[in-house]
């Protein structure tokens, strides 16, 4: 056997170079090739990416902001501070008027800082037409001052006579001879 016959064909020494069947050799030597051209493209972006400006001991707009911080800019830089507190005030009805008149009462609409609110019956309607001035200022109290001018306050809807599928569509039917 000669010298040539006993060389590695993963180092690369020796005058001749025997074929590999496994393609280990040219495996590693690829993957030496990439992980020098990885190496110089990080060391590369590093020197790219220093900042000329450094850091100091009073906090700046790079450091880390509290989530609720920039969650309230954006409300208010977008201008929805009345349309969340509208729906603050929808999602916690209960909690602002009491148990008791939230049963019999619902918050309808909302348009133009008049709040219009639906009660179950004439009695809790004029309840509540008693109590709005108060109501106007408590809930300008918790959702921001000026958000709600004016609160219309309905009674139940009329009963419907469209009951059935026998009723009749255009005026009053049967009923006509009343009265």
């Amino acid at each position: 056997m000669s010298d040539q016959d006993d060389h590695d064909p993963t180092t690369g020494s020796g005058e001749e170079q025997k074929h590999d069947p496994t393609g280990l050799g040219l495996a590693q030597s690829i993957a030496r090739s990439i992980g020098a051209q990885a190496r110089r493209r990080r060391r590369g972006a590093r020197r790219e990416r220093v900042d000329p400006q450094s850091s100091g001991a009073r906090p700046d707009a790079r450091d880390p902001q509290l989530l609720s911080d920039v969650v309230d800019r954006l409300v208010e830089s977008k201008g929805w501070v009345t349309d969340i507190n509208v729906h603050t005030l929808l999602a916690r009805w209960a909690l602002l008027v009491g148990p008791v008149n939230a049963g019999h009462s619902k918050p309808e609409a909302y348009e133009d800082s008049v709040l219009t609110v639906r009660t179950d019956s004439s009695a809790w309607a004029t309840q509540f037409r008693m109590m709005a001035p108060q109501l106007v200022a408590m809930l300008n109290e918790q959702l921001g001052d000026g958000t709600i001018t004016k609160i219309k306050i309905l009674g139940p809807d009329a009963p419907s006579w469209k009951k059935g599928r026998l009723s009749v569509r255009d005026g009053r039917g049967p009923r006509d001879t009343y009265g």
